[in-house]
Parts: structure tokens; C-alpha cells; sequence
């Protein structure tokens, strides 16, 4: 049996400069925080992050919350939603940082299809916006689509409830979310979880990823949140 749980930071070291992260969660809900707190204390630059948002994840709520940005180590961000971090709307102004905004529903389904192997699929979603600016265009059914490309990753930090030695996982309530769909979509996947127990103490049932998808399992560190 492969045991797969390890440090957070010798999972940490498989990430290079220059590589794509997806980071689960839905705002703080379900995101691997200790994981990209480790990554904020590293000489790692010119990263690609894809997530939900920008405005929790990387940005300043936290006393632990990792500062990636004003790091400096982001050079890309692919999101749903900006929010109100206001040092990435300062980023992007200046052309520190380049922003890739995609409708929520397009990004889950980019993300799945980049994990299912499908070369991409046709949306109304954006038709004469600027989400629209650059891309092929096809008339189906009198309707104009626009085609969305897969979106893959080179790391996907993964938060988990509960996860085994061998890396099978649960996920609890809402923190699911983009989770399942990003460890599908990505070359190495680490897992961040509350609850590290005994291979075999999950249930069948309620193993919601596979440990085929999982890489490394690391014990969640937890987050100092500041008051507001």
C-alpha cells in the first residue's frame, strides 16, 4: 500500500516558477490555506493561479492567509470573481498582472472537460462581451456560441475534510465545491485535509475523490482569521 501523506513542505517543492495552480474553494470555503501559505513563504514566481475568486484566497483577510500577491509571485490569475482585493484590481491597472475573468458556470465546465479530455464545447455564455474577444464563434440553431477551450493545471491544492493514507477523501458541505473537478484537472494533486485517519476508516459511500487522483496528502496547519 502507497502511503501518501507527507509535509506540507515536501509537497510544496514539487511546485516550480513558471507553473499552474488550481486552488479549490468557494471564497475560504473548502481552500487548501496552509498549503498556499507554505507557497507564499518560497522564491516561486511567474505562477498561473486558477480559482474561484481572487478576493479571499489571496488576499489579505487573514493573519496566515498567504500574500501572494503582494509578493508578487502571480503573474496570471484565471477567476470568476475579482472581488474587492484591491491589490490585484492595482495589479491589473498597472499591467503587473494579467486577468482572465470566465463566467463561473464556463469555468467548472472548462476545468471538467480539462480533466475528461475533451478538446472543448460551445457556450452562449459571454456572446457580445468581452468575454467574447478572441474567440471562434459558431451559429447553432440560429444562436450564436462561443467555443471554451479545457483549462488544466500543473498542481491542484485540494482541501479535504477527511483523507486516508492512501489518499481517498471526503468532502464536507459546501467546501466540495471546485475541489473534485480540479483533481481531475491537473498533473500533480495535493490534498490538504482536517482529518488525516487510517486507510479503510472512510466509507466506501463517502469517498468523494478517488485516491487514484491523489498525489500527497498533507495535514491542514489551520488559519488564524483576523477580525473584521
Amino acid at each position: 500500500m502507497i502511503d501518501k501523506v507527507t509535509s506540507i513542505e515536501k509537497a510544496i517543492d514539487v511546485v516550480k516558477s513558471g507553473d499552474s495552480i488550481m486552488v479549490g474553494g468557494f471564497g475560504i470555503q473548502g481552500a487548501a490555506l496552509s498549503l498556499l501559505r507554505e507557497l507564499s513563504r518560497r522564491s516561486i514566481y511567474n505562477l498561473t493561479t486558477i480559482s474561484e475568486d481572487a478576493g479571499f484566497v489571496f488576499g489579505a483577510i487573514s493573519q496566515s492567509v498567504p500574500q501572494l500577491l503582494d509578493n508578487g509571485q502571480i503573474s496570471r490569475m484565471c477567476v470568476s470573481f475579482l472581488g474587492g482585493n484591491q491589490t490585484a484590481h492595482d495589479q491589473i491597472d498597472s499591467g503587473k498582472l494579467e486577468l482572465d475573468l470566465i463566467p463561473q458556470g464556463t469555468l467548472a465546465e472548462r476545468i471538467r472537460i480539462g480533466g475528461s479530455g475533451i478538446g472543448g464545447f460551445y457556450t452562449p455564455t459571454g456572446v457580445g462581451t468581452v468575454v467574447a474577444e478572441g474567440k471562434e464563434t459558431k451559429i447553432i440553431d440560429g444562436k450564436e456560441y462561443l467555443l471554451e477551450l479545457p483549462l488544466r493545471a500543473n498542481v491542484a491544492f485540494i482541501k479535504a475534510y477527511k483523507a486516508d493514507h492512501m489518499g481517498n477523501a471526503f468532502f464536507r458541505y459546501t467546501t466540495m465545491n471546485f475541489n473534485p473537478l480540479m483533481s481531475m484537472a491537473a498533473d500533480v494533486v495535493i490534498v490538504e485535509a482536517e482529518k488525516i485517519v487510517k486507510t479503510g476508516e472512510i466509507e466506501p459511500d463517502h469517498v468523494h475523490l478517488p485516491n487514484v487522483f491523489v498525489d500527497y496528502v498533507v495535514q491542514s496547519e489551520g488559519v488564524k482569521y483576523r477580525d473584521r
